[in-house]
């Protein structure tokens, strides 16, 4: 069995993680066939994931995320890969949402 350890400190705040914690689990689902499980508390909220081969949580807090998997024997051949993919998603998903809107000449938000 392998095992991955991922820690993403931020500056969200527990409101601003949930969004990206929501965000990473809907893309978990719709690309790693996952099933997602969130669990709000009142500093910190959980993800539970699992499919076949995989489980894991994302913990959410208010400056960090904290995300441990367990991959079976077949899937700990993909360990790498798939380590890489989740640090991307990630921190894809933290750098959107560090990017502030910006305004337009009509006073509009632009994204």
């Amino acid at each position: 069995m392998a095992n991955i350890h991922i820690r993403r400190d931020h500056q969200l705040g527990l409101a601003g993680a949930r969004k990206v914690a929501w965000q990473w689990a809907e893309h978990a689902e719709s690309e790693f066939d996952m099933q997602c499980a969130y669990e709000e508390g009142n500093d910190c909220d959980v993800v539970h994931f699992n499919r076949t081969g995989a489980k894991g949580t994302l913990r959410v807090a208010a400056d960090h995320f904290d995300l441990d998997a367990q991959l079976g024997f077949l899937l700990g051949a993909f360990k790498d890969r798939i380590e890489s993919e989740i640090v991307k998603n990630l921190d894809e998903l933290l750098e959107k949402k560090k990017k502030p809107a910006t305004k337009t000449a009509t006073g509009s938000k632009k994204k």
